[in-house]
């Protein structure tokens, strides 16, 4: 920054503050120090310290802990516990956290401050180091940066008069963060400062008017993280945004004269840990330090003359550190200093010019502060020049008095009526009530400040209370003049006047002194008999403003899709809201205008509908169907608007006011019945209109669905084009709908719209008989539900799919889906659904089967093997059966090349053993295909007759070893399973209990449905199931 004229200084000094500043409960009597802060605002400029409690000291009874004859070596032990090692822990947290270069020119290591101290303190090496870990875990500081800008020289004069205005930037930047800065900047125009930081982290001072050498002499504490790449950056500017110069400060590096060292802030979030030194100020741990240090220091020296003052290297770098990290002023130094040495001088031989030292630079340091106005003021010769009454307070109170009293006659005068009409009466005390408002305002926001800084006299309240009283007596003497004479002109221009007395009795509430009761209280006792007259005339008014915007009403939407008399309507309900919260009546059941707003509702609606019927009498269908639409957006918006009145007329605090006066039953009857009836009418006509609309386009719909099944039996065309003229019709209508009504309007007719189409769906799909076209036709109704569901979601912008997915909706889906496959696939579902009911079936009524079974993937061999059935009934007359175990796979059109295998027959034996295996050549495609299942009948062998049935069981194919996971090449990749042991319960079916089979039987033109069906059906018959029926 060469090229700059005029240089600028600042000092900083630092200090570790802590949390809790308190004082010591034992040790010696130390002088307590006063408060320091720092400035945390904007600027964060350092206030200016507090007053100098030098005349504080401990209390005596925080002596009490000590005893008088106590034993020498407990008193020295508990001295060690309760005054040293908190200060121990003081030096060790210095140490820790020691940042910067300390003044002296001989630096020390960290184990040489430790021996040092441990040495000064007498503490073990066992002691050190357990205080030592215990700081170590304390919660580290925050590092700042306390910088003092002092004042600048013979900077360059931007403005046109030849000076500037100058104002300095600071803040801390990081490396990375300034030359990333300066490399996207081609050239320095703008101000490092503002480019690198947030706002929030940059500092300012005040701005210094036209002049060349401003002096500022503010201090700011500027906090950052990192202190390895931490820089401190100011800038100075003048107001008109053009740069005088600007500086650096780094480690290592100084370009201006700056004091900087690493502080922890107290005005941060960060606090230090108290449990160091038990609650104890920084200035009363620095004495107790300072102490211990010089008399060991003392007791080290082996000359017998008096002690100087003079310290070790170590003891006093601790001191300096100590001090800087805890923000210890000079002075406070200085202050311990004397405290210490005074105490020392007492009891060795210390040299007097030490003590003459510390005087002198006390009343140096002394004279560098201001004391604040605050602490001037609680000085005693401010108390005993300045007391604080005076004999002149009740001669000003009375001057007031007299003078308030001839202001009110001299503009009572003014303000006389000219002639005896009371309407000239009221406007004449309306002017003096206008004049009273104005003094007492001007009273209240000008001179009372100016009484109470130079009499402390509380001009307003005198001023005020005189007035209430004046002010009360004319009131009452006009309206006595008013009382049988009211009518509705009078009532009108009572009104201005009945709020002016309002605001002049709300400013009670500045009044500092409250005495007796004001006259002025109860005013609106007088004002009762016009408030009918008030509120007859803002409903009258309302609704005359109504029935004229009705009257000019078009039914044409406007842009927020409603018709102009709703808006109109909105805007004249607004005043009745704002009315009831200007007239604030204390007693608020008698002026509630909630009555008038629901009748003022209910007539909107009747003379809206006779409006709209007027104007739709010759039009078409689609202008009826849009005033239809804009009538419905009107009532919808009409709705809202009083769903929000309880708030707007404070219903909380109406009822709340009332409790003692008005019970819950009679209170809900008068408002929220009200406000119900009026719902009801909103919504009992909402839905009458949408009710209509819906009819049309119900019908519409029904007209379209019924179109596609006129040639379900050999389709004209295919499933997607028999399904466009519906979805276009729906698609052109609901966005005319969405357009031109509001969204809850919409959505209130999107619901009942997709129940109707739902049901309608339905009758057509259920009309059908079963024949040969109808899965073509489920299958375009199906596709027909596909497209209206996706219509009336519309990407998540229509209904949500929990609405959509209705329980007519389910039935519908299941029985289009049912019907729309074709008959291997039916059979697949037929059989994945015995599987289920395999798995969900408990207890074995019928016996069972034990099974073991895999697949090996190397052979594509099925192999089960059947060990034994157990529990079987008996189906001969012996009491006994003769079975075998029939094992097949099923569905056929997926194994029809794997004959049925069948075991050896076990006469006369319900619980045999078989022990068999058999194996099946299939592939893993097919044991993994839908439906694939092996189905285990057991049958009782009879000669004549035909073989009993005793049960059957479904096992899933996909659920034996080695069948689940990828297809595979079968080259052996994988290890052929274990072998898994499967016991099933025998299961029965029962009859005619299978909407599947009921539907595959209807297909009769296909043999393969037919012979599935066929052998169902003969299973069913054996079934004891049906027999127990």
């Amino acid at each position: 920054m060469s090229h700059q004229r005029g240089a600028f200084g600042c000092s900083s000094t630092s200090a570790m503050m802590p949390s809790q500043d308190g004082i010591s409960t034992t040790g010696d009597n130390l002088l307590q120090p006063p408060d320091q802060t720092c400035g945390s605002t904007r600027n964060r400029q350092r206030q200016s310290s507090p007053a100098r409690k030098l005349g504080m000291t401990r209390k005596q009874k925080d002596r009490r802990d000590f005893k008088e004859n106590e034993n020498p070596e407990e008193k020295e032990k508990r001295h060690k516990e309760q005054e040293l090692k908190p200060l121990y822990k003081e030096l060790l947290y210095t140490i820790t956290h020691m940042l910067g270069k300390p003044a002296s020119a001989e630096v020390f290591t960290d184990n040489q401050l430790h021996q040092y101290i441990r040495e000064a303190f007498s503490m073990a090496v066992d002691e050190h180091q357990s205080l030592t870990e215990r700081v170590q875990s304390t919660e580290p500081p925050v590092y700042c940066l306390m910088a003092t800008v002092k004042e600048a020289k013979g900077i360059l004069g931007k403005d046109v008069s030849g000076f500037s205005d100058p104002y300095c930037l600071l803040t801390i930047l990081e490396d990375e963060k300034e030359s990333r800065t300066r490399r996207s900047r081609p050239k320095p125009r703008k101000a490092v400062v503002k480019d690198a930081v947030s706002d929030e982290k940059v500092f300012t001072t005040d701005t210094k008017i036209q002049t060349l050498n401003p002096i500022w002499n503010q201090t700011f504490v500027l906090e950052f993280e990192d202190t390895a790449g931490a820089s401190f950056h100011i800038e100075m500017w003048t107001c008109i945004l053009q740069r005088i110069t600007g500086m650096f400060w780094s480690r290592g590096q100084r370009l201006i004269q700056i004091g900087a060292s690493v502080i922890c802030s107290s005005n941060s979030s960060i606090k230090r840990d108290g449990t160091l030194s038990a609650g104890r100020s920084a200035y009363v741990n620095y004495c107790g330090i300072l102490q211990q240090f010089v008399q060991s220091h003392i007791s080290k020296q082996q000359g017998s003359g008096p002690w100087k003052g003079e310290l070790c290297g170590e003891g006093q770098t601790l001191l300096e550190l100590y001090a800087t990290q805890n923000n210890l002023s000079p002075f406070l130094q200085d202050l311990a200093k004397w405290v210490a040495y005074s105490k020392l001088y007492q009891s060795l031989e210390v040299d007097s010019s030490v003590l003459l030292q510390q005087l002198t630079s006390i009343e140096y340091h002394w004279h560098q502060q201001e004391l604040p106005h605050q602490q001037v003021c609680k000085t005693q010769a401010f108390q005993k020049l300045n007391p604080a009454q005076f004999d002149l307070h009740d001669e000003v109170n009375e001057a007031v008095h007299s003078g308030t009293q001839e202001w009110f006659t001299i503009k009572k005068g003014l303000h006389q009526p000219m002639t005896k009409d009371l309407t000239e009466t009221v406007s004449a005390l309306s002017r003096l009530i206008g004049e009273v408002q104005q003094d007492i305002k001007h009273n209240k926001d000008s001179w009372n400040r100016v009484f109470v800084s130079a009499v402390q006299v509380d001009v307003f309240t005198v001023v005020y209370q005189k007035l209430d009283s004046l002010l009360a007596g004319e009131v009452r003497d006009t309206l006595r003049l008013l009382e049988g004479e009211m009518e509705q002109s009078l009532a009108n221009s009572l009104f201005p006047l009945y709020l002016s007395l309002q605001v002049i009795h709300k400013d009670k509430a500045f009044l500092q002194k409250r005495g007796n009761l004001l006259e002025l209280t109860n005013f609106h006792e007088g004002f009762r008999e016009a408030l009918p007259y008030w509120l007859n005339k803002a409903f009258s008014t309302t609704l005359e403003r109504v029935e004229r915007a009705v009257q000019v009403d078009q039914s044409g939407p406007v842009p927020i899709k409603h018709s102009s008399s709703a808006v109109d309507l909105v805007a004249c309900v607004q005043p009745i809201c704002q009315l009831w919260e200007q007239l604030s009546w204390p007693d608020p059941e008698e002026a509630f205008m909630l009555m008038d707003v629901c009748k003022i509702v209910v007539n909107y609606c009747r003379i809206l509908k006779d409006r709209v019927r007027e104007l739709s009498e010759n039009s078409d269908h689609g202008i009826a169907v849009n005033m239809l639409c804009v009538v419905v957006n009107d009532l919808e918006h009409l709705r809202s608007v009083l769903t929000r009145l309880p708030q707007q007329l404070n219903w909380a605090g109406l009822r709340e006011r009332t409790l003692q006066v008005i019970g819950d039953p009679q209170f809900h009857n008068v408002l929220p019945s009200q406000l119900q009836h009026a719902h009801g009418v909103l919504n009992k006509e909402i839905r009458s209109a949408l009710e209509t609309v819906g009819r049309k386009l119900n019908s519409d719909i029904a007209m379209y669905v019924r179109s596609m099944s006129t040639r379900c039996r050999i389709p004209s065309k295919s499933t997607e084009e028999a399904v466009v003229p519906l979805i276009q019709y729906l698609e052109r209508e609901l966005q005319y709908m969405n357009e031109n009504l509001v969204q809850e309007n919409f959505n209130s007719l999107l619901t009942p719209l997709w129940t109707n189409s739902i049901r309608t769906l339905y009758q057509v799909a259920t009309q059908q008989k079963q024949e040969e076209g109808l899965m073509v036709f489920c299958q375009r109704l199906q596709y027909t539900l596909q497209c209206l569901e996706q219509c009336f979601h519309a990407e998540g912008n229509g209904l949500p799919l929990d609405t959509l997915h209705t329980d007519d909706y389910k039935i519908l889906k299941a029985h289009l889906t049912h019907n729309s496959l074709n008959c291997q696939q039916l059979i697949e579902k037929f059989l994945d659904r015995k599987v289920w009911e395999q798995k969900v079936y408990s207890g074995e009524k019928y016996g069972a089967v034990t099974l073991i079974a895999s697949y090996r993937r190397s052979d594509h061999r099925l192999r089960v093997e059947v060990l034994n059935a157990a529990n079987l009934l008996p189906m001969d007359s012996n009491g006994s059966s003769d079975p075998f175990v029939q094992l097949c796979l099923e569905p056929r059109h997926v194994f029809s090349e794997v004959e049925p295998r069948t075991t050896q027959i076990k006469n006369c034996d319900l619980n045999p053993l078989f022990d068999e295996a058999f194996e099946f050549m299939v592939s893993v495609e097919q044991c993994q295909a839908a439906g694939a299942c092996l189905v285990v009948t057991v049958l009782d062998y009879d000669t004549l007759r035909t073989d009993d049935f005793e049960g059957e069981a479904f096992l899933a194919l996909k659920a034996v070893p080695g069948v689940g996971g990828g297809s595979g090449d079968g080259q052996g990749h994988q290890p052929d399973p274990s072998p898994a042991q499967i016991r099933l319960p025998l299961i029965h079916p029962k009859p005619n209990d299978d909407s599947i089979l009921k539907l595959l039987e209807s297909r009769r033109g296909e043999r393969e449905a037919q012979v599935f069906v066929k052998k169902r059906r003969q299973r069913e018959k054996q079934s004891q199931e049906g027999k127990q029926q």
